[in-house]
């Protein structure tokens, strides 16, 4: 069985993408981004200026989620 995903646009570098993540993922990193006094859109902003080339931003976030949850 395949997890549901959600999707979300945002605006960045300039252009609109869409992103899919499991809603668990979408939710630490709503949290994540309220710990940094961000907006989720801000967060990810930053996350995908700051990726390796070649990285998916999808994955990017996840890693980043995954790490921001284990830090509590």
């Amino acid at each position: 069985m395949k997890p549901h995903l959600a999707k979300r646009s945002f605006s960045l570098a300039g252009h609109r993408t869409s992103v899919a993540l499991e809603p668990a993922f979408w939710a630490a990193l709503t949290a994540a981004a309220a710990n940094r006094g961000l907006s989720l859109a801000a967060l990810v902003a930053e996350l995908d200026a700051n990726r390796a080339p070649g990285t998916p931003l999808a994955s990017t976030l996840r890693v980043f989620a995954l790490g921001a949850h284990r830090a509590g």
